[in-house]
């Protein structure tokens, strides 16, 4: 009898560790906010629980906040994989949350009213109001988005806006790097990766309204060599 082998392929998706704003109950979007002490030993914790588990990670990927990338390179330390080839891309960031961006959550809700706060953090496909101009200018002037087509940079985003630039990362860069390495590490945000989530699985924005993806706690997808999705 002829042996047929299947080579699977790993991914992890990892929400970075809690962040300031998230202990002030703060919206972040694409603030650029440090890591919690809190967060950094979740990460910690969550680099070591990866390498307890057999995680053999061979590259590695996340957005371009510092959120991300402190938590990325907390994790790798763990597992004593500093080495692994690193890609850094815009289109992995937190969902864009508009003139919400630095409020906090219960004081919006106290203002807007609870119900449609609700919505625009969780609905597919209400995005809250936009940035005001000189917030837009300052941030189209960061480094890290020189280069960008102009229009590229959201004032505002929906999880439906979120999935669409997702959904490129992922046919461009990280599907080209899973398949490449075997092994990748994914660190991102709760609203990219439940758009990473839902474009994987096929999930209805219904489904994807009730999707949480905890701080720090790793999810892993095998795929098969053709590159589909097993678990």
């Amino acid at each position: 009898m002829a042996c047929v082998f299947f080579f699977m392929k790993e991914m992890v998706l990892l929400r970075h560790g809690e962040s300031q704003w998230n202990a002030e109950e703060r919206f972040t979007g694409w603030v650029d906010v440090p890591l919690s002490v809190r967060g950094r030993r979740e990460a910690a914790l969550a680099g070591q629980r990866l390498k307890e588990s057999g995680f053999c990670c061979r590259a590695a990927c996340s957005s371009v906040l510092m959120r991300a990338i402190h938590t990325l390179n907390i994790v790798l330390a763990s597992l004593d994989c500093a080495w692994v080839p690193l890609h850094k891309d815009w289109r992995l960031n937190e969902k864009h949350y508009g003139v919400l961006q630095g409020r906090n959550k219960r004081e919006v809700d106290q203002e807007m009213g609870e119900e449609l706060v609700w919505r625009w953090r969780r609905a597919y496909d209400c995005p809250p109001p936009p940035m005001p101009p000189a917030d837009a200018e300052r941030q189209a002037a960061e480094p890290r988005y020189a280069g960008l087509p102009v229009g590229a940079l959201p004032l505002t985003e929906s999880l439906e806006d979120t999935r669409r630039r997702v959904r490129a990362c992922w046919e461009e860069e990280l599907r080209p790097r899973l398949y490449a390495s075997g092994s990748l590490l994914v660190v991102a945000h709760g609203n990219s990766l439940r758009a990473l989530v839902m474009h994987l699985r096929g999930m209805s924005p219904a489904e994807v309204e009730q999707l949480e993806i905890a701080t720090c706690q790793p999810l892993r997808l095998v795929f098969d060599d053709d590159m589909q999705l097993l678990l």
